[in-house]
């Protein structure tokens, strides 16, 4: 046995090198229009209008250039030149499509040609085409193993049954007449989503803020989309997802596309439905953005928050532990804060996404100084964002006093100090104290006051001037009742 070593470039392979006679797949129809809905799930809907020639009677007719990540179950097929004569008798959905490695399985015990990197040519039957390797046996019975790496073409003799160029659905139809006529496919392909980004330009004194949302469309069902419709949804639609129909598509490389154009906004059903009123062209592995919302000088608020007391799950039990409430978090966040109504300048509804605000420098170069994501949020909703730690601010959350008494009872105070390192500003920050241990509490004493947020959450907000520090102090008594 002779084993060969060539250098391999397969792709003479997919572009000509394979002889395809009257067993190639002929051009689908031009389409009549096609409509896109994108929902921000991952998944859309597809319908596409083609006019094809029937025959009289039972046929075959095939839909080709769906997409690669089609759910064949949703399909859904109608004539509306004939829409009562023209049924599905049945339906197939044909995915093998060619690549090497189909072909090298398909023509075993059949006669091809491996050309090597030096020009020289070997014929021979297909003895297996796994594991890398072409194994040939020659006329004269000599068997050759030459590594795919090694080749640089391969030649086949004609495309064999079965394997296709483009994902189809092959459709046997019966038609009470024939001729031409056009036909609705509406289906569900997964590999296309949508988010919303916004970009928020902050102004220097914090008071006012100027937004622009992107629609950012990411197509990697496996076709592409020409002149269509497009219109996405936003809203937690309920779908039920097998798994045994998800298809995880990776996205190697997007070519970014931007188009500023108004975009249509209306309720629809329990959702926002967003139009965009010109045809789109959605490629192939392309990620596209489409400008959707603006808004200038919208009215903000720009607050500080020291958030050190426990987190809140529920009085499921008495907590009595002395140390629990002690966190010795010092951070104090920074955030921004907007309305979407009206009458603040907005006036629009913003879907789920990510929001990035940027501020002018003393030079006028805008920079980043935060991002975070929001969920849906209607027309007329405040928006907080957390944009991160304030370097200048600092707190101090200590526990120093903690009495068990009598009556099943607990009393502790708690001592917060807040610093402001800033050289010019005065600032109000917001202090959250959960109270934490039990529903039923009393503040006994507090050196500030404050206001109640809910059942369990009482909020100071005193004003820390640059330079200085702030002391506050609050005492809270807990009782609950004697066991049974």
């Amino acid at each position: 046995m002779r084993k060969m070593t060539f250098l391999l470039s397969l792709v003479a392979l997919m572009i000509g090198v394979v002889s395809v006679s009257a067993q190639e797949t002929p051009l689908p129809p031009s389409s009549d229009g096609i409509a896109v809905t994108v929902y921000n799930q991952g998944s859309a809907l597809i319908q596409d209008r083609r006019t094809f020639e029937m025959a009289q009677g039972v046929g075959v007719v095939d839909f080709t250039d769906v997409a690669a990540a089609i759910d064949p179950t949703s399909v859904s097929f109608r004539s509306l030149t004939d829409p009562t004569g023209t049924v599905v008798l049945e339906q197939n959905y044909i995915y093998d499509l060619v690549d090497s490695s189909a072909l090298l399985s398909r023509y075993l015990d059949e006669t091809i040609v491996v050309t090597t990197e030096d020009g020289t040519t070997y014929t021979g039957e297909l003895l297996s085409g796994r594991g890398g390797e072409v194994i040939l046996r020659t006329e004269d019975g000599e068997v050759l193993v030459i590594r795919l790496d090694k080749a640089r073409d391969i030649q086949f003799p004609a495309l064999p049954d079965g394997l296709i160029t483009r994902p189809t659905l092959r459709w046997l139809i019966e038609s009470t007449e024939g001729g031409f006529q056009q036909v609705e496919l509406t289906y569900l392909t997964n590999g296309m989503s949508w988010t919303a980004d916004y970009i928020v330009l902050l102004a220097t004194d914090n008071s006012a803020l100027d937004l622009n949302g992107w629609v950012t469309l990411n197509n990697t069902s496996g076709a592409a989309y020409q002149d269509a419709t497009l219109k996405l949804i936003a809203g937690d639609v309920n779908r039920l997802q097998p798994e045994a129909i998800e298809r995880a598509i990776q996205m190697e490389a997007a070519d970014m596309a931007m188009a500023a154009a108004p975009v249509e906004q209306r309720e629809f059903f329990e959702y926002q439905l967003y139009e965009i009123p010109r045809p789109v062209t959605i490629g192939m592995n392309e990620t596209k953005q489409i400008e959707f919302v603006t808004g200038a000088n919208v009215p903000a608020t720009a607050f500080y928050v020291y958030d050190s007391s426990p987190g809140f799950f529920g009085y499921s039990y008495f907590i009595s532990d002395q140390f629990y409430g002690e966190t010795g978090v010092t951070d104090v966040g920074n955030y921004v804060e907007f309305n979407t109504d009206e009458n603040g300048g907005l006036g629009a509804d913003l879907p789920a996404g990510r929001i990035r605000v940027y501020q002018e420098d003393i030079d006028g170069a805008a920079l980043l100084i935060g991002e975070d994501s929001i969920d849906h949020t209607p027309e007329g909703e405040m928006v907080r964002l957390y944009l991160g730690n304030a370097f200048d601010l600092v707190g101090e959350r200590t526990l120093v006093d903690f009495q068990i008494q009598e009556g099943r009872a607990i009393q502790e105070t708690f001592e917060i100090r807040l610093r402001n390192r800033k050289d010019d500003d005065t600032v109000e920050i917001r202090v959250p104290e959960r109270l934490f241990r039990w529903s039923n509490w009393e503040i006994i004493n507090s050196s500030m006051e404050f206001t109640q947020l809910d059942a369990n959450t009482i909020e100071f907000r005193p004003q820390v001037a640059p330079g200085e520090e702030v002391v506050l102090t609050y005492t809270v008594r807990y009782s609950w009742p004697q066991d049974d």
